[in-house]
């Protein structure tokens, strides 16, 4: 249903989504990449990048217990978020509930993880 990869190279949480979500999967997907996220080492400031090409608009239910299980102050923020979908009503889904400044959506990956490295250029 999904894929997580932790590249400690380039510091970034790279998420692939396979599918759609039940709240009981989203609780699951939530420890699991909260227990991972501090087994890997990582911490405040990585660069997130979701690919929800596959996985299309989320029902509701799964919407709410991402908000309860993963939503504002639940998990370290990031620096940058870029989420790939082409899809309008995904986009739309998305906007209404993740309202932060860093985040960017994109319809291709290779734009959202140059546009992540764009900071870190910057930065060096």
């Amino acid at each position: 249903m999904y894929d997580i990869k932790f590249r400690h190279d380039i510091n970034l949480l790279d998420i692939s989504w396979h599918g759609l979500f039940s709240g009981e999967a989203v609780a699951a997907y939530a420890r699991e990449v909260k227990g991972r996220f501090v087994t890997e080492g990582f911490s405040p400031g990585y660069r997130l990048r979701m690919d929800m090409r596959r996985s299309a608009v989320q029902p509701q239910d799964a919407v709410a217990a991402f908000r309860e299980h993963l939503g504002e102050g639940l998990f370290p923020r990031a620096s940058r978020i870029a989420i790939v979908t082409p899809s309008a009503i995904a986009k739309l889904q998305v906007r209404r509930e993740m309202t932060q400044s860093y985040l960017r959506i994109f319809a291709d990956a290779d734009a959202a993880f140059v546009w992540l490295m764009e900071a870190q250029a910057a930065a060096a």
